[in-house]
Formats: structure tokens, sequence, C-alpha cells
């Protein structure tokens, strides 16, 4: 999915993008990251027969983005 269907399937409200950017600030995740979180989110939100996407499934996508970082030890 690139940058266009992104914007145009993935729009969340204000709550949302807060959230998700508050994320990548403290988590230090990239714009591609950002992208990939939204993708995930889109994915739970229609799993969930949701049109739009909400809090919870950004919080969701942001757990499994932080499962893919790897741990350092």
């Amino acid at each position: 999915m690139d940058k266009s269907l992104i914007k145009k399937h993935c729009s969340t409200n204000e709550e949302s993008r807060n959230l998700l950017g508050l994320a990548i600030d403290k988590l230090g995740m990239s714009a591609r990251a950002y992208d990939k979180i939204l993708k995930v989110a889109r994915t739970i939100a229609d799993l969930e027969g949701s049109s739009s996407i909400e809090t919870p499934h950004i919080s969701e996508a942001i757990q499994y983005r932080s499962l893919d970082r790897k741990v350092e030890v």
C-alpha cells in the first residue's frame, strides 16, 4: 500500500494520531514504522468490523510493532 492509499484508507481521529505520534517519539521509530503501524491498525479495525481506525486499534498495532524490535541485552 503506497502513501496515497494509506492516506485514503487509514484515516485516524486526533486522539489516535496523538497516541501514535507519542509512541513514535518515545520508542524512536521511523516514518516507515508509522506507516506500518497504520496499516496493521487498519487490518485490526477491519477484523473487528470497524469502518474507522480507533485508539485501541492503534494501541494494539503499536504493541505488535514493539514485538518486532530487537531486544538489546
